[in-house]
């Protein structure tokens, strides 16, 4: 048996144009300038208090933060809503989930820094729901690259670390992966560079979703 753990933005979803949106409004109602979309996609996989702070170049989350954040949640769901904001998946993201759902041998799941209403949405809005059996988001445990998100998972699967697989685009993931003893496979069609994922502790980059079954072994 192998588990097999998706980080979700950057990964599954392309959605930097959203959390970019709603990041920049955020920022403009507390007196600051538009980040630069580089920025925002530095921080795409930390949870939200924790990125707004690094955005800002606090080294912890303080009062400012934690309103902002509040802020961004509170408008993160109308900004989805306009024209031009959705998420939808990669290419080739949605025949390798069903490709993958067919193997019996393969558990799959979620470990994201979304909240868990912003999983449940991208779980419900494509139809992903009936193929992850586990998920933890930033509601759950401690942001990445704490490993909390994948030992929980493992415990409550039932899985250990050395049978569980990570996948995702951002230098955070492969972090988390390494730290709670997993394999990591980094993404190439997400927000952090090749290199960036090799240095963080990849053992694998794919570049396309296709690729992805072949390196999870029956």
């Amino acid at each position: 048996m192998k588990l097999v753990l998706f980080d979700c933005d950057g990964t599954l979803v392309d959605s930097v144009g959203l959390i970019h949106e709603v990041m920049a409004r955020t920022f403009v109602h507390f007196g600051f300038d538009r980040p630069d979309v580089a920025l925002t996609k530095s921080i795409i996989g930390l949870t939200l208090d924790i990125a707004i702070a690094r955005m800002q170049g606090k080294p912890h989350v303080d009062d400012e933060a934690t309103a902002m954040t509040a802020h961004y949640k509170a408008i993160f769901a109308e900004t989805r809503a306009e024209p031009g904001f959705e998420e939808p998946l990669f290419d080739g993201i949605s025949a390798m989930i069903s490709k993958l759902a067919q193997r019996q041998e393969i558990l799959m799941g979620a470990v994201t820094g979304k909240s868990r209403r912003g999983l449940n949405l991208i779980m419900d809005t494509h139809g992903f729901r009936k193929h992850f059996i586990i998920s933890r988001t930033a509601d759950d445990c401690p942001s990445k690259p704490h490993p909390g998100m994948v030992t929980e998972c493992c415990d409550e699967t039932g899985m250990l670390p050395a049978d569980t697989i990570v996948i995702g685009d951002a230098i955070y993931d492969m972090q988390m992966a390494k730290a709670a003893g997993a394999t990591a496979i980094g993404v190439a069609w997400g927000y952090a560079s090749v290199d960036d994922l090799w240095k963080a502790g990849a053992d694998a980059i794919v570049h396309h979703p296709s690729e992805i079954p072949g390196h999870i072994p029956g």
